[in-house]
């Protein structure tokens, strides 16, 4: 076995471990391997171990890998995302997670019109009220829903948040609990075109505790493809 089918196998056994503890049924859980900044060859060798759902960040570096991975995977989108550049993914991802404002939400729904689809979205939300990090303010969270609602090429799937870095898994808990209790509070609106199923919080170092507060997907990364040797866009 691999290392990284080696790693995929432990955070496997994490992921239902930690559902059991706090009586969830562990396919609830999907494991989304961040393959950023990593070669083609790792996506494919995850793949050979079972895996399917890959997170790209970087939209070239997303276009070169998709032409490159031969195995039919699945592609989340979960980095910052520009408008101009939304174009390259059209018809290309099953989701998006960082949808944090009307006007990309907009552009999104106008490029997979052209494809006659309808896009996979999660709202990004800025759980932590930190100016260094995208998504939606707490507070505008169900306006910004219920106008991306109104796009007939989206689907709202659930929510995404990035919380502080802290040191202490136990100290990130409470910004997961409150995204789970703000799908919650969304969730109770039943608006049209809307679901909150989909829970997106987690990676490497805190991704057991996303899943005991909620967490649907997990985005792991260097606990499963070791650490990356270069951070560019």
């Amino acid at each position: 076995m691999t290392d990284i089918a080696a790693n995929i196998a432990r955070i496997r056994e994490q992921i239902e471990t930690a559902c059991l503890r706090v009586r969830r049924d562990p396919q609830r859980v999907r494991l989304v391997a961040v393959s950023k900044v990593k070669p083609a060859k790792d996506v494919e060798a995850a793949f050979m171990a079972g895996q399917k759902l890959f997170g790209e960040s970087y939209v070239q570096e997303f276009r070169d890998k998709e032409q490159q991975v031969r195995e039919p995977v699945s592609w989340h989108f979960i980095g910052g995302l520009q408008s101009n550049k939304v174009k390259y993914l059209r018809g290309k991802v099953d989701m998006i997670h960082s949808v944090d404002r009307l006007s990309l939400a907009k552009e999104i729904n106008h490029q997979w019109e052209k494809v006659e689809r309808c896009a996979n979205i999660l709202i990004q939300v800025n759980i932590g009220d930190e100016e260094s990090k995208s998504g939606c303010q707490i507070d505008e969270l169900e306006l910004l829903v219920r106008a991306i609602a109104e796009l007939p090429n989206l689907k709202i799937c659930g929510l995404m948040c990035l919380p502080p870095d802290l040191d202490d898994a136990e100290q990130v808990r409470p910004y997961f609990r409150e995204l789970r209790q703000l799908a919650e509070k969304i969730a109770a609106l039943k608006i049209p075109g809307v679901s909150m199923d989909e829970l997106s919080m987690g990676m490497s170092g805190d991704f057991e505790v996303a899943v005991e507060e909620g967490a649907t997907l997990v985005r792991i990364g260097t606990a499963i493809f070791g650490a990356r040797v270069r951070a560019n866009g």
